[in-house]
Order: C-alpha cells, then structure tokens, then sequence
C-alpha cells in the first residue's frame, strides 16, 4: 500500500468534475466548446487552482463518451492530463444517476507538491450514485508521480471498483523495469480485507491489508508483509533511487495509516519491517579507509557478512523519512552498530566500530548527501596512551598487543601482524 497513493489522487474529484459536465451534456447539450469552458469553470472550483483545457469532444452514440484533451493546471509545476475519456453508464443517465463503467488517462504528469497545493471543494469527492458503484474502472498509461524531491517515476495500473470506493481488484506497475515490479490487490470477499502480492528486485513481499472505520468515520488501514530474497540495490533503483546497499534481503513488514480519506491514509502512512542482509555490501563506501583516515578518504565499497536491524519509514509533508534502529553489521574482524536516519537525501547517521572480537570501540559518524556522505571519527580517541590505559587499563598481555596490532594496521597502514611482547616469568618464592 506504499505506492496506493498514485492510484487514489484526485479520483473523487476528477468524478465530480466529470459529474457536473455530463449533466450539463444531458440536460443542455452544448457544443463542444461551451463544455469546455464550462468543464474548466467547475475544475477550477473544485481545485481551488485556474486549469487550461485544450479541447473537449462528447458524443451520446452509439455509447455516451466526453474525451478531454491537454488538461493542464497553472502552477509552478501544472498537473497535467494530456488525455482522459469518461464513459458514463447511458441506463444510469437516463435514471439521473452518475455512474461510470471506466474512466481512462493516459501521458499524465503528478508533481506531488503541485496536487497537495490543491484547496479541494468540500464535498467535492462525493458522487451520489446510491448503491451504485460511482465508478467501476480506472485505468492509468504513461503516469509520471513527481516526489517532494523532484524524482520522477512512471507507473502503469488500474482498478475496478465495488460500491462505497472498495477496490475489487488494482494493479500497479512500473514498465520497462527488469526485475519487473507489480503490485496486486485482491478483495477478499465483500470484506475490507485484501490479499496483497508484490514483486519487486527479484523478490517477494505478499501478505494481506484491512481496513476499518471507526465510529467517527475514522479509518484505520494495518497491514503484514513478508519480504523474501529482495535484491536491495534492484528494488530501490526500480523507483530511481540509489541504494546505500546491496544484497538480498529478507524479513517481516507491518503497517499502519489512520485518517478520513485516503489523502490522509498516505500521508499517515508508516511501516516497521525488521530485516537481515546476508550477505550485504555498502556501495560508495569504504569504512575501513575512512577509519584509517580519519574520514579523509572513503571512496570504495565495504562486504559485509551480514547485516540486520529495523527500517521504519514514515510520510511527512517532506517526503518520507527513512530511520534504521538496532543496525548490526560483520565485516571480516569487524562488527559495527548503530544507528540511521535519511531524509530529504541526507544522511545522518553514527556508531560504532568493533576492532578484535569487540575488545575496542572506535565511535564514528557519517553525514551528508546520501550519494556522498562524509565520515568522521573522534581525534582525541586516539591520543597519546590513551588506548592502553583508558580502553584496557594495566594490561600487557598478548591481548593488548592485538590491540595495538589492530590499531597499527588501522591508522598506520602497517600489514604486518606486531610481535607479542615476551611472557615475564613468575618469581619463584
């Protein structure tokens, strides 16, 4: 349900608009351009923005059918409809009912900020069709959705419709992605529960979504998925992102969203999944040359043998935020944990560096743009003898010479492995 969003935006509005010209083509019959000016009038009203039409053609046989060409609304970044036909029920009509056997757009631009500036009509999504379905099919081609960020991804899909705005079936997709990504929606029943199956980086994530309304017309959207054998880097790149990692992952998924219309289910929208990378490497980073030099250098990639932790995300008026709790990474000798947040493409995060089997602690952070983030280490930790006395205090055993050996190869470059220091034997009485 991430991506429901796309599907749902402006349809309530798009049938109202659409409600008031078909009456107007009933009752009035007006030419093709005085249905276009009128058309523009009530969208304007509805949207709270001005819109431009380009042309408008109905005809009431041999089926009822109004087609609206270069819809375009006048923002910063218009919303744009380069064409979309509208298919009314004729018996419905003629019962002065509005019901629409399929609504049709095709080379459709959605900047995220332009349709969230819209100042929607009160009112303006419902469409009184009775018990009828208000519209049994939406279908989508050549959908561009613009993120706060300014990303750009195209998405192909439709549903058919039961009453009350229910989907029956939806699908959504992105063409011409290899691994390909689907998302599937299956009504189960006349219940408010669906059957969800996704495919995306080569992987899985089915599972299942319910919905209920509250006494306060409230509704409350939860959810559980199961990601299996996921290629991280492939799934995120499907929706033109960079990945900070690469591998196949695998865990479970819950979410939840709360609000009065399904623009608020969106925006509310969180998901918790607890995952395990294994194996996993962290492209555009080198962690072990960024501790040897002090976060001077970092360039490369880092393997690691694992990694696991919590990635909760959660829509905001800025995007979604991105925050990985309980991180645990195994890279050869090495172990690290901490903790992530990514936000408007940065990168916030810190942690800890484990040097021979967790007997040192180096802490570190990184920061910045996500495609290239800068990682600092404390200097002061280094100083002096502070490692022999603050991190294992009064010990010169062979131990602390691994430490020091570890340290060495570390922040010197030095290969080779230090020699033990000699046993004292013990005095004999």
């Amino acid at each position: 349900m991430t991506y429901g969003r796309k599907w749902a935006v402006g349809l309530g509005i798009t049938t109202g608009v659409l409600g008031a010209t078909w009456l107007a083509v009933v009752w009035w019959l007006p030419t093709n351009e005085d249905l276009a000016a009128r058309l523009a009038v009530e969208a304007e009203a509805r949207l709270g923005v001005k819109v431009t039409i380009g042309s408008v053609h109905w005809a009431l046989l041999p089926k009822p059918v109004v087609v609206i060409n270069d819809f375009r609304t006048l923002q910063a970044q218009p919303v744009v409809i380069r064409q979309l036909s509208a298919h009314p029920n004729a018996r419905a009509l003629l019962q002065r009912k509005l019901v629409f056997e399929r609504v049709d757009i095709g080379d459709t631009v959605l900047p995220r900020n332009s349709v969230r500036a819209f100042h929607a009509k009160p009112g303006a999504s419902n469409v009184d069709a009775g018990d009828d379905t208000p519209l049994e099919h939406f279908a989508f081609r050549n959908l561009t959705w613009i993120s706060h960020s300014g990303i750009a991804v195209v998405y192909d899909g439709e549903i058919d419709f039961d009453p009350h705005w229910r989907p029956r079936h939806a699908e959504l997709r992105r063409p011409g992605i290899q691994p390909a990504f689907t998302l599937t929606l299956a009504r189960e029943g006349d219940t408010d529960r669906w059957q969800t199956r996704v495919n995306v980086g080569g992987g899985t994530m089915h599972g299942n979504v319910v919905l209920k309304t509250d006494a306060n017309s409230v509704m409350h959207l939860s959810g559980q998925l199961a990601p299996h054998d996921i290629e991280v880097a492939s799934a995120v790149s499907a929706f033109n992102r960079r990945s900070p990692v690469a591998g196949k992952g695998s865990g479970r998924t819950v979410l939840t969203a709360n609000g009065k219309s399904a623009g608020e289910l969106a925006r509310s929208l969180h998901t918790r999944t607890v995952f395990s990378v294994d194996p996993a490497t962290v492209l555009r980073f080198d962690l072990d040359k960024a501790i040897r030099t002090l976060g001077k250098e970092r360039d490369g990639q880092t393997v690691l043998q694992e990694l696991t932790g919590q990635l909760d995300t959660q829509n905001t008026d800025e995007g979604m935020r991105a925050t990985y709790t309980g991180l645990k990474a195994r890279a050869g000798q090495y172990t690290a944990t901490g903790h992530t947040t990514i936000h408007r493409r940065q990168i916030d995060a810190s942690g800890t560096l484990y040097l021979v089997e967790g007997s040192v602690g180096v802490p570190f952070t990184v920061s910045g743009p996500v495609d290239k983030p800068q990682a600092s280490v404390p200097p002061g930790f280094f100083a002096g003898a502070a490692i022999g006395t603050a991190v294992l205090p009064g010990i010169g055993t062979v131990i602390g010479a691994r430490v020091g050996g570890a340290l060495g190869r570390l922040f010197k470059g030095d290969a080779q492995q230090p020699r033990a220091p000699t046993p004292v034997a013990p005095k004999k009485n």
